[in-house]
């Protein structure tokens, strides 16, 4: 595995490389998650699982696995359930000691979610195949289509990794917001949509007054593959400006990306942010919640 996390769980890995997933295959610890997914087309993740996949992956949807019900004031894609997420997972094979890797084919998009899921259930076996299902294929990496018949897995909700930030707390953080504030609210959109030019998956444009804007695609290089911890420390560390993980939270349109924002961070040995699950898609489902527009936060 080509890159550990500096600090947290030491031997957890946060991101591994092709090579060393190929060399786990069949290993009996090893529960792989296919969670390829493109948010205007639903059904097409399930659709290519279904064509070609990494042996013996199950296949997980982001809407209906990995997300929870929507009421319209939680945004598009709430957090699951825990104990529903608990029993998914055990129908998928997952015991308390496997090894859980994730993939997509959106640079770690969605897999980050998985991640980010497992570790918030208090899982702490769980990496991202850098580089997904793009890596794998080019790399000629073996692939099925057969859908494995996996025994029921023991997994176990234990202590969180991960903390989920409420409403109530973003609302407060946004309305004392400044370039001295010990607290940090994180866009992982791109700046297109976060400065309310181009907005496409939501009916209001803009961003939280006070956020700032951290593009998730800048974890990556431009292959794809995240940058090296010490790249990734250097960059988020400019960004907090001082102030501590613990004291920044992450969101997107949904709750999704902003996860990959978190992993990075993770990598960078920078645990400890929170995730705003709801993100700009509950933001702005009270319409008197403020909005911002423009690229100043």
């Amino acid at each position: 595995m080509n890159q550990t996390a500096a600090a947290g769980h030491p031997g957890h890995e946060v991101i591994i490389d092709v090579a060393s997933l190929r060399n786990l295959l069949g290993a009996r610890e090893l529960r792989v998650i296919d969670c390829r997914h493109d948010l205007t087309q639903p059904d097409l993740g399930r659709e290519q699982y279904r064509k070609a996949h990494i042996p013996g992956s199950v296949f997980a949807h982001l809407d209906e696995d990995l997300s929870g019900s929507k009421t319209g004031a939680n945004g598009r894609h709430p957090l699951p359930d825990a104990e529903h997420l608990v029993m998914r997972l055990r129908a998928w094979g997952v015991d308390s000691s496997s090894l859980v890797v994730a993939y997509d084919a959106s640079e770690g998009a969605f897999a980050a979610r998985v991640w980010w899921l497992l570790r918030w259930l208090g899982h702490p076996r769980v990496a991202v195949l850098d580089g997904g299902w793009p890596a794998w294929v080019t790399a000629g990496g073996p692939t099925s289509a057969q859908e494995p018949a996996l025994p029921a897995g023991t997994f176990g909700r234990r202590p969180a990794l991960e903390t989920a930030a409420d409403i109530e707390t973003v609302v407060k953080w946004s309305r004392s917001a400044a370039p001295a504030s010990p607290n940090l609210l994180l866009d992982a959109r791109a700046s297109d949509r976060y400065e309310g030019r181009n907005e496409t998956l939501d009916p209001v444009a803009g961003h939280i007054p006070g956020a700032v804007n951290r593009f998730w695609k800048q974890n990556l290089t431009p292959d794809g593959r995240f940058k090296p911890p010490a790249q990734l420390r250097l960059e988020y560390e400019a960004l907090l400006a001082g102030r501590k993980p613990q004291h920044v939270i992450v969101q997107c349109g949904s709750g999704v990306i902003a996860c990959h924002d978190l992993l990075a961070m993770h990598l960078a040995g920078l645990q400890g942010a929170a995730l705003f699950a709801g993100s700009w898609s509950q933001w702005i489902a009270d319409p008197s919640r403020p909005v911002r527009r423009g690229a100043a936060p």
